[in-house]
C-alpha cells in the first residue's frame, strides 16, 4: 500500500512539473546521464591499468555527478569517497585533509593533488575553483612509491576538459543564498586537425553567512576569479604536448570563529585572506611501439596575505599578518612499457625546488600588553611593577625557506594467468632549510612600590635581534608490494592485497616564532623562558606502514559496481598540530610517538534501469594513539583528534524524459552526507557527534541548456567544523546553514 501511494505521489509531482512547462511525459527510456562513481576512465600517466584492476582503493567522480552536485573544487568531494574528509572552515588557505585517520591542519599535507598530471606542492594552494572539471580520481592509501612526499594518505587527480573532446561554448550562471553569484564561460576550438585550445574564465562572490557582531559585517564574505588557457598539440602521430596556464585571485574575509557560549562571531580587528596564484604545466608525451616517454614540467607562484585578529575577541590583544611569496618548479621524467604481454614496468626521475619568503609580524596591543605581559610580570614581582612605554609594539619575524628534492622510482608488474604481482621502490632525497630573523624594539618602566607612594625606579629598553639558519636532510626508501587476482567475470573485477610504506616530509614550525620571541622578551624581564628554538621549531618526518585488502566488483552488465577495502595503518612520529598551554596563541607541529588506524570502506553504484541511478559510500576508521605523551598527560588509547570516525554518502537520481520544444527531460536528485564523530582534542574531552546534511535538486534538461533548482543542508543541521582553544578561550566555527539556489548551464557544442 505504501509503495502504491509513493508511486502515485511521484507521478502526480512529475505531471505537475511537466505541466508547468507545457511538456509531455514519455514512456520510452532516454539515455542515462548519470555517471557512476566507478566510471571507467583513461588512466593517468603513471598508471598502466584501469581503476578496476589497481591494487588500491579508489573513487572516480564523473562529469554527471560533478554537475549534479555543483562540484568546482576538491573540497566538495568530501564524503563522496569513503574516509575522505575536508572540513570547510577558516579560509581557503586552510585545506585540511583527513584520510583514514591521517591528516594535519598546518604545513605538510597527507594527500597529494595533481591537476592534469601536474603536482601542486603547497596545500595552502589546494582550495581553488575549476569550472571545467571532467573527472576527479581519489586514490586512498600510500602513493609514495610513484608520487613521493606527502602522499602517504593518497592522491587526488583532477582532469579538465580537453578541446579534442569538446568544441564549442559552455556557460554557467548561478545564484544562491547569501547573495551568492557565480558566472563562468569556456570556449574550446581546434586549430586544424592537430591542435586545439580552450579558454575558461570564472567569477564568483558571496556575502557570507556569519555576521561579525562587533561591526555588523559578514565575516566570511568572498570574491574569487580565475582564468585558464589550455592548449593541446598533436605534433606527430607519436608526439603530443599539452600546456595549461592559469591565474587565480582569492579575496576573503574568512575565519568566522566564535567564542563558545557567546552569541556569535565578535572580534574588533580585521580578518582577511588574499591570494594570487599563477601556474603553468607542460606535459610532453612520446608514444613508441613498446615504450611511452613523458615529461611533466611545472612552474607555480603563490602570493598571499593572511591577516588575523589572532585573539578573535573584541579586546585589543594582538593581530598577526603573514605575507608570503613562493616560487616552485617541478620536473618529472616518466617512462613505461611492456615486455610481451606479461611484464609491465614504469620508472622515472623527479626533482623539485621551492623557495618561500615570508614576513609574519605580530602586533601586541594595549589589552594584550596588560593581560599577557604586565600582569604576568607584576604577579611575580608586585613590589616593583612595570608599565609599558607605548600602547603597542611589534614582534617581527622574517623567514626564507628553500626546499629541494630529487627522487628515483620504479615499479614492475608480472602477470601469470589471473594473477598479477607488483613491486616498486622509490629513493627520495629532500633538503629543507630555514633562515630566520626576529626583531623587537620597545621598552617598559619599572616602579618602586616599597614606599607609601610609587616612584619611577628605572626605564628598560628592549632591543632584540635574533637570527639563524637551520637545515634538515631526509633520505627515504619507499617500497610497495601488491598482489591482484582477476576474477573470472565478464567485466574487469579483481581482489587484491598490498603493503606500502608512506612518508610525509618533516619541516619547521614558523608559526611558533612569535611565541618564542615573546618568551625571549619575558626572559629579559627576569621571567623564565618557556620555549627553546631547538625544541619547538623542527619536527620529524611521519612514517606509516599500510596493510590493505580489497576488491573491485562489476557485474550485471555494469549496472552494479562495488568497491570494498579493509586496512590497518601503523604510523610512527605522526605529525600533530597542537595549541600550547597557557595564554599563548601559536600553533605547533609535534610528533606523536606512535599511532594506529584500522577501518573498512564500501562504495557501491546501482543502475536498476536507465532512468534510475543509486550511489552509496561508507567509511569507518578507528584511529588511536598507541604511545603519545606531551610531558604532562599520557594519551595512549585516545582517539586521534580532527579525523572523523565515520563518513557516509547516499545519492539517488531519476530522469523523466519529456517531449517538448525546449526540454528533453527532468532530473530529480537527492543525497545525504554524514560525518562524525570528531574529537577536538587529544584528551577526547570535546567532540562533534555524527551529523548529516540533506541535499536535493531538480533539473530541466535540454540539449543546449539546463536549469537546476537545488538545496544544500535542507534540514538546516547545526554542527561545528572546527574547535580550538587559544589564550584560555574555547572557539568554534559553525557549519553553513540551509542554502538554496538556481544554476543555468549553456552548451553550444559545435562538434
Amino acid at each position: 500500500m505504501r509503495g502504491r501511494c509513493f508511486r502515485c505521489y511521484a507521478s502526480v509531482a512529475l505531471m505537475v512539473c511537466a505541466g508547468m512547462f507545457g511538456c509531455r511525459l514519455v514512456a520510452s527510456e532516454a539515455a542515462d546521464t548519470v555517471v557512476s562513481l566507478q566510471e571507467v576512465s583513461v588512466t593517468a600517466i603513471k598508471e598502466t591499468s584501469s581503476m578496476a584492476l589497481r591494487p588500491e582503493a579508489s573513487t572516480v567522480v564523473g562529469a554527471g555527478m560533478i554537475q549534479r552536485l555543483n562540484i568546482v573544487t576538491m573540497k566538495e568531494v568530501s564524503e563522496l569517497a569513503p574516509n575522505f574528509y575536508i572540513p570547510d572552515y577558516g579560509s581557503r588557505m586552510t585545506s585540511s585533509i583527513y584520510v583514514r585517520g591521517l591528516g594535519a591542519r598546518i604545513d605538510q599535507p597527507v594527500i597529494g593533488l595533481n591537476v592534469d598530471n601536474v603536482p601542486f606542492l603547497n596545500k595552502d594552494n589546494y582550495d581553488f575553483d575549476l569550472c571545467d572539471i571532467e573527472r576527479i580520481e581519489v586514490l586512498r592509501g600510500p602513493q609514495s612509491t610513484l608520487y613521493g612526499r606527502n602522499t602517504m594518505g593518497g592522491l587526488v587527480n583532477i582532469y579538465t576538459l580537453s578541446p579534442f573532446r569538446y568544441q564549442g561554448l559552455r556557460g554557467f550562471a548561478g545564484y544562491g543564498s547569501a547573495n551568492t553569484v557565480r558566472v563562468a564561460a569556456g570556449y574550446y576550438f581546434l586549430l586544424g586537425s592537430r591542435a586545439g585550445m580552450g579558454v575558461t574564465a570564472d567569477l564568483s562572490r558571496t556575502d557570507g553567512y556569519f555576521p561579525n557582531l562587533y561591526n555588523g559585517r559578514k565575516a566570511d564574505k568572498e570574491r574569487l576569479g580565475s582564468l585558464r588557457w589550455k592548449s593541446v598539440w598533436r605534433i606527430t602521430d607519436r608526439l603530443m604536448a599539452e600546456n595549461t596556464a592559469s591565474v587565480q585571485l582569492t579575496r576573503q574575509g574568512g575565519y568566522p570563529y566564535e567564542r563558545v557560549g557567546s552569541e556569535g562571531v565578535c572580534y574588533n580587528d580585521t580578518c582577511f585572506y588574499k591570494r594570487t596564484g599563477v601556474s603553468d604545466g607542460l606535459t610532453v608525451k612520446w608514444f613508441g611501439d613498446k615504450v611511452e616517454l613523458s615529461s611533466i614540467t611545472s612552474f607555480q607562484y603563490l602570493s598571499d596575505n593572511m591577516t588575523l585578529d589572532q585573539d578573535f575577541t573584541a579586546d585589543d590583544y594582538f593581530t598577526l599578518t603573514q605575507r608570503r611569496h613562493e616560487w616552485a618548479v617541478t620536473q618529472d621524467f616518466v617512462a613505461k612499457g611492456a615486455v610481451g604481454s606479461r611484464y609491465k614496468w614504469i620508472g622515472g626521475l623527479f626533482g623539485f625546488y621551492k623557495r618561500t619568503s615570508m614576513d609574519a609580524p605580530v602586533t601586541f596591543k594595549s589589552y594584550g600588553i596588560r593581560q599577557l605581559i604586565e600582569q604576568h610580570r607584576n604577579n611575580a614581582n608586585p613590589l616593583y611593577p612595570i608599565e609599558w612605554n607605548e600602547p603597542s609594539f611589534v614582534l617581527g619575524s622574517h623567514f626564507t625557506m628553500p626546499v629541494r628534492g630529487v627522487a628515483l622510482y620504479h615499479r614492475s608488474s608480472f602477470e601469470t594467468g589471473p594473477w598479477e604481482f607488483s613491486a616498486g621502490i622509490r629513493l627520495d632525497v629532500e633538503q629543507s632549510g630555514l633562515s630566520y630573523r626576529s626583531d623587537c624594539s620597545t621598552g617598559y618602566s619599572i616602579y618602586d612600590k616599597t614606599g607609601s607612594v610609587p616612584v619611577l625606579y628605572d626605564r628598560r629598553p628592549i632591543d632584540i635581534h635574533d637570527s639563524g639558519d637551520l637545515e634538515k636532510t631526509f633520505v627515504e626508501l619507499l617500497p610497495k608490494v601488491s598482489v591482484v587476482y582477476r576474477l573470472p567475470m565478464i567485466l574487469p573485477s579483481s581482489v587484491y592485497v598490498s603493503v606500502a610504506k608512506g612518508y610525509k616530509a618533516g619541516g619547521f614550525n614558523t608559526q611558533m616564532f612569535s611565541d618564542v620571541l615573546q618568551q625571549r622578551l619575558m626572559g629579559l624581564m627576569g621571567l623564565a623562558m618557556t620555549y627553546n628554538i631547538g625544541d619547538v621549531v623542527g619536527y620529524k618526518p611521519e612514517y606509516s606502514w599500510n596493510y590493505e585488502a580489497g576488491a573491485h566488483i562489476s557485474c550485471n552488465g555494469g549496472r552494479v559496481a562495488a568497491d570494498m577495502a579493509v586496512f590497518y595503518i601503523d604510523c610512527r612520529n605522526q605529525q600533530m598540530t597542537t595549541f600550547p598551554d597557557g595564554m599563548t596563541t601559536g600553533r605547533i607541529m609535534t610528533n606523536a610517538g606512535r599511532t594506529r588506524s584500522a577501518g573498512a570502506e564500501l562504495q557501491m553504484s546501482w543502475k536498476p534501469a536507465r532512468r534510475w541511478s543509486f550511489n552509496a559510500s561508507y567509511g569507518f576508521t578507528d584511529a588511536r594513539f598507541v604511545s603519545y605523551s606531551d610531558g604532562r598527560n599520557d594519551y595512549a588509547g585516545k582517539r586521534i583528534p580532527y579525523a572523523p570516525r565515520n563518513t557516509m554518502f547516499v545519492g539517488a537520481a531519476y530522469r523523466q524524459p519529456l517531449v517538448c520544444g525546449f526540454a528533453d527531460g527532468l532530473d530529480f536528485n537527492i543525497n545525504l552526507r554524514g560525518v562524525g564523530s570528531i574529537y577536538w582534542d587529544d584528551a577526547n574531552a570535546v567532540r562533534e557527534p555524527f551529523y548529516t546534511q540533506l541535499g536535493a535538486s531538480v533539473r530541466l534538461c535540454h540539449e543546449r541548456y539546463s536549469i537546476d533548482f537545488w538545496g544544500e543542508n535542507i534540514l538546516d543541521t547545526h554542527f561545528s567544523t572546527f574547535y580550538f582553544v587559544s589564550i584560555g578561550n574555547a572557539f568554534l566555527q559553525k557549519g553553513k546553514p540551509r542554502r538554496f539556489g538556481v544554476t543555468l548551464r549553456l552548451n553550444f557544442q559545435t562538434a
